[in-house]
């Protein structure tokens, strides 16, 4: 149940049930952790051809200046993300995140160039304070939720050739490209882009044509339809945050390592510098450091650390330095997998630190993000 009533559909639940999928509560929406195969079988299947997984309980927001210039939408957007909005190329697409006034990260997106507007993605579980948020601070935009649309990710090497089976037009794009697509009669937004760590799409749909889509993809023999348990493990692997685990309000961008998504332009020096919530903090971080760093960590042995475990200094657990943020088994790895925060002078790969689990203080090494290589298309 969410705080207001039953659980939420997305239009694909009922394509869902029919796949045997089980179903779990996942912010507010009723949504598929697993199908038959399993777990295991649906990572290994995305990474070694293709995946399709629903993300229509994500949130996919217009935004527009009243003036009807993109450039007065992105300056406005600018306001709020510490991001290069005004200078993303039409059709394209770049990642962002909303900071608040301590420099702390609100919820983290993808904002897309559109030609006279922007079109943001944001995260389920913060769909309605992000929502609110924009329409509380772009006084001079309209802010729109699309409810009358799903959304979809297509993920893995074979990705581009089930894709390409419906319209060839999507093999001309490369990584972060966003364009209009036709597919199997439907007027989608495709972006080539995902959270898998491997090459593919996320196509946003209209919710009424959405279930004949995705059947259309599930029937090439390289896609099978994956579920939220597999696209955790999958975006672990590739170092890719969740938010509420990795990143929160009491994260900075510098901290939770992302400072690779702030471009020069808004960094002290910059033309557009500053002029984002907590930019004292976050300008001073960049120029500075932070006392703390989120990496990547590899448990020894073959038992998962998960999220919550105790990181200390020492194999007797008396200098407690950090925790563990996500963790699980990586499939593509053949081992545990985690990500956490440990003290900036502890960062470097190579570091051993112990993880509490079960009473016992566990090596764990300090390990470069990701684990897999990426094959996005550049």
């Amino acid at each position: 149940m969410t705080d207001t009533g039953p659980l939420l559909h997305t239009p694909l639940h009922a394509l869902h049930l029919s796949l045997g999928a089980r179903m779990v509560p996942f912010a507010g929406y009723d949504m598929p952790v697993q199908y038959p195969a399993g777990v295991m079988k649906e990572h290994l299947q995305t990474r070694a051809k293709a995946g399709l997984f629903d993300v229509s309980h994500m949130g996919q927001v217009i935004i527009r200046a009243a003036s009807g210039s993109y450039e007065d939408a992105a300056r406005a957007l600018e306001t709020l993300v510490p991001v290069d909005i005004l200078g993303l190329k039409p059709g394209r697409q770049r990642y962002g995140f909303f900071t608040d006034a301590n420099g702390g990260i609100l919820d983290d997106l993808m904002i897309t160039n559109r030609g006279d507007h922007l079109l943001v993605v944001v995260n389920a579980s913060c769909k309605d304070a992000d929502l609110a948020h924009m329409k509380a601070h772009l006084s001079d935009c309209s802010v729109e939720l699309l409810d009358d649309r799903a959304l979809i990710a297509l993920q893995g090497p074979a990705a581009e050739a089930v894709l390409a089976a419906l319209n060839p037009d999507v093999t001309a794009m490369k990584f972060m490209d966003v364009r209009d697509v036709t597919l199997a009669g439907a007027a989608c937004i495709v972006s080539r882009s995902g959270y898998s760590g491997e090459d593919g799409f996320e196509i946003s749909v209209p919710a009424d044509t959405a279930e004949d889509l995705a059947r259309a993809l599930l029937a090439h023999e390289d896609c099978d339809a994956i579920g939220l348990g597999a696209r955790d493990s999958l975006r672990l692997e590739a170092g890719l945050c969740l938010y509420g685990n990795d990143i929160d309000t009491t994260t900075s961008p510098i901290e939770a390592s992302l400072e690779w998504a702030i471009q020069k332009v808004r960094r002290t020096g910059g033309d557009r510098a500053g002029g984002f919530p907590g930019a004292t903090r976050v300008l001073e971080e960049l120029a500075n450091g932070t006392a703390r760093r989120r990496v990547g960590l590899k448990p020894e042995g073959k038992a998962p650390v998960r999220s919550h475990a105790k990181l200390f200094a020492d194999a007797q657990g008396q200098e407690p330095i950090g925790e563990v943020t996500s963790g699980t088994f990586g499939p593509s790895v053949e081992g545990p997998v985690a990500m956490g925060y440990v003290p900036s002078a502890l960062a470097a790969a190579g570091t051993t630190v112990f993880a509490e689990v079960r009473g016992k203080y566990l090596p764990v090494v300090v390990s470069a993000l990701p684990f897999i290589t990426p094959t996005y298309k550049r």
